[in-house]
């Protein structure tokens, strides 16, 4: 080991910075010369070629680095801010490692008794970079190691001699600092120098106002885009970071309603096919289903009946909670096309989920004298898949079903076809379509589905269907170009689903009741939230959870499904799992969407508490789907009183609803968003879509721009054009 004293250097300084033209958006970076040139280099080279590149660079998150009053060096889990002298430097080698240290006291020479070490690992040339007596404003974790006080890889400014002032603010402390998420080579330190001189000089101007006027937008009177902007970079204190937050916000929930407004709009100037047939067809089906559909199911068939028989085409969602029977109205909207002479479709986003809708669909259809046709990667013949006579409904004799419209259509086609994305390249299958409906739509691009509106001749009536429950204050944001359907009760014949928190201590006797319900028949989902185990996550695994449970449900064939799998192999096990040769399915979450097993009653999920509440009632939705009671087990750490909290509202409702807006209040739309935004750029301040305030005031004020002029052709309007009419993706608002 080699100890060795560094002599004092001349403090490092920032070099004066040119003067520049007037900077604005579309100033290229080559030409901000305040931006020092080794900086300007590596910008360009990541692709960041002009102002408006990086000003798009926001802040990720911000870090309070007002300078603390001194009380002492202390160990804090939580960063502090201090002004402190270099007392003495010194180069410990350990082979070829090093480890720099500056040993450091207050600045005040009342404190000059207290010691801060600053540790640099690996960085030999941070010799060359601080020196004795000089002053720093250092912000970083304090840990005591062997009665040490220590501070690793500490954010630091030197002071320069005249800088006389340690409380004033500065680029990377003694302010509320902007924290960016970093791409290639770039490192905070520079990217935040090149931001602060940029916003010195940038012109105001260059930054028009999106939103309409201050005085419409209320609570924000006075504010300027220029202005939240520059907070946000620079945020004075955190009230004020906060209001320009949420004013940015505002304005690009105002862009995305515009476009969602206008693209409704547009929408209703097409000409479609009204569909009013008789509806004998659809009487025999619902006469005819071994169960009454709810006031809810009825109430949506007949939102999506009064659209289709519009000359408009229908844009609508039809969304449900898990459970709620979404498929059968479906299916009954897809007759009302049958009987009006034209064909439907419907698109699921997995093989299992089409290949069950194909069975309902041929169970329910089929004696009602109707061709239904399945379309999927592996399979791409009519009617591949048995259907049990048991299955087929009695219909009848001198029931009339058939009317002439849907006999006019050629022998060749199906009347409905039924499919994955296989759908999309099967042009000649469809060329009378006139109804779309596409099942989990979040699991398909924008693309996608108007690949599939496009198969027809004419524009089709749309309906979509979305089994995650959604907040009401989310539905403007995720489906505003929508009208939407709401089934909000569930089938009077489904069993009901009892749901419990149980420590993982308790597994015994668990296992005790889950073979009492496997030995009367019943059948089981066993949930993992890993594939395998890993160093890095305390969590459990499908494949070492299959052994496990192998072995403690002897008498039982336990089945494996998780995402790996190939798709014949996971089509296998789930049509065992369908026809019961498999009584447990240990599993991880990819059984979430649409797998419908009415025997399987019982579902034990490991490490609850790693999941979100929405996610485990989507999970939940995969039992009770029969007559029989079914039950959900929710596995915790014993200790773990925060998840026990967490998960009771699961024991208290079935509404996916209330919980949605419980897991929206915890932790945000997270992955409630899901790919809603395909096809553009997330949101930047998606975690105030919570914010109902916002949300409500930028449909409004979306609402009445387009009111006033719905085209956008106002000389006030013309920035918006490009983010409305040109689908640009709103994160582009700054250009």
């Amino acid at each position: 080991m080699e100890k060795q004293m560094t002599s004092p250097q001349h403090p490092a300084t920032i070099p004066p910075m040119p003067q520049a033209a007037s900077i604005h958006l579309q100033t290229p970076i080559s030409e901000i010369l305040v931006i020092p040139t080794p900086t300007r280099t590596l910008l360009i080279r990541e692709g960041i070629e002009t102002a408006a590149d990086l000003l798009h660079i926001l802040p990720a998150r911000h870090e309070d680095r007002r300078q603390l009053t001194f009380t002492g060096f202390h160990p804090d889990p939580n960063p502090v801010c201090h002004h402190l002298r270099i007392l003495s430097t010194r180069l410990l080698r350990f082979g070829r490692s090093a480890v720099f240290e500056a040993t450091t006291v207050p600045a005040s020479a009342r404190f000059s008794q207290h010691q801060l070490t600053l540790r640099w690992f690996g960085m030999p040339f941070m010799q060359r970079a601080l020196a004795v007596d000089m002053n720093l404003i250092v912000y970083g974790k304090i840990k005591e190691i062997k009665s040490r006080l220590i501070i690793d890889h500490p954010d630091y400014e030197i002071l320069l001699e005249e800088d006389t002032d340690p409380t004033a603010p500065r680029i990377h402390t003694g302010r509320i600092v902007p924290i960016y998420r970093l791409r290639g080579n770039l490192k905070q330190k520079p990217l935040r120098t090149a931001l602060w001189h940029l916003l010195q000089d940038l012109d105001p101007s260059a930054l028009p106002n999106l939103l309409p006027t201050p005085k419409a937008t209320g609570e924000f009177s006075g504010y300027t885009r220029a202005k939240a902007i520059q907070t946000l970079h620079h945020p004075p204190d955190l009230d004020t970071l906060t209001q320009a937050r949420r004013y940015l916000a505002l304005e690009e929930f105002y862009l995305l309603q515009l476009r969602l407004l206008h693209h409704r709009h547009q929408h209703r100037l097409h000409s479609g096919n009204p569909q009013k047939p008789p509806g004998n067809l659809l009487q025999s089906f619902l006469q005819n289903l071994p169960f009454d559909l709810t006031a809810a199911q009825l109430r949506s068939l007949n939102e999506i009946r009064q659209d289709m028989a519009d000359p408009i085409p229908m844009n609508r969602l039809l969304h449900g909670d898990v459970g709620s029977g979404k498929t059968v109205v479906a299916l009954a909207a897809m007759l009302v096309a049958v009987e009006s002479g034209h064909q439907a479709a419907l698109m699921a986003p997995t093989q299992i989920l089409a290949e069950q809708h194909y069975q309902n669909a041929q169970r329910w259809l089929t004696p009602l004298g109707l061709r239904v046709s399945l379309r999927t990667a592996d399979k791409r013949n009519t009617g591949i898949l048995p259907v049990r006579e048991t299955d087929i409904l009695s219909v009848p004799s001198d029931t009339t079903c058939t009317p002439k419209t849907h006999d006019q259509l050629p022998e060749h086609l199906p009347h409905i076809l039924i499919g994955t994305h296989a759908l999309l390249y099967d042009r000649v299958s469809l060329p009378q379509l006139s109804l779309a409906v596409i099942d989990e739509q979040h699991k398909f691009g924008v693309a996608q589905r108007a690949r599939l509106i496009a198969q027809s001749d004419t524009i089709p009536d749309v309906l979509v269907m979305t089994a995650t429950p959604i907040p009401r204050t989310l539905t403007l944001t995720l489906y505003g170009d929508l009208d939407v359907s709401t089934i909000d009760e569930r089938p009077r014949e489904r069993g009901k689903i009892i749901t419990a928190v149980r420590d993982s201590t308790k597994l015994k006797d668990i296992t005790a009741f889950l073979k009492t319900q496997l030995d009367e028949g019943r059948q089981a989902y066993i949930v993992h939230p890993l594939i395998e185990e890993s160093e890095k996550l305390d969590a459990s695994a499908a494949i070492t959870g299959h052994a496990t449970w192998s072995k403690r449900l002897k008498k039982h064939h336990v089945g494996l499904l998780h995402g790996r799998i190939d798709s014949e192999t996971k089509d296998t096990v789930m049509r065992k799992f369908r026809d019961n040769e498999i009584q447990a399915l240990v599993t991880t979450t990819v059984i979430e969407v649409g797998v419908d097993v009415p025997n399987a009653t019982v579902m034990i999920i490991h490490d609850a508490a790693r999941f979100g509440l929405a996610q485990l009632h989507q999970l939940r939705g995969r039992i009770g789907r029969g007559t029989h009671t079914s039950y959900c087990i929710l596995l915790i750490d014993k200790n773990d009183e925060e998840a026990r909290q967490k998960l009771t509202i699961l024991e208290q409702t079935s509404d996916g609803f209330q919980i949605a807006e419980e897991d929206l209040r915890r932790r945000g739309p997270g992955d409630l968003l899901g790919s809603m935004q395909s096809g553009q750029a997330p949101l930047r301040f998606h975690e105030l879509l919570a914010d109902t305030r916002l949300l409500t005031l930028a449909r409004q004020l979306a609402t009445r721009t387009l009111i006033q002029d719905p085209n956008l052709t106002q000389p006030d309007h013309a920035l918006l054009r490009p983010f409305v009419l040109d689908s640009l993706p709103v994160r582009t608002t700054l250009q």
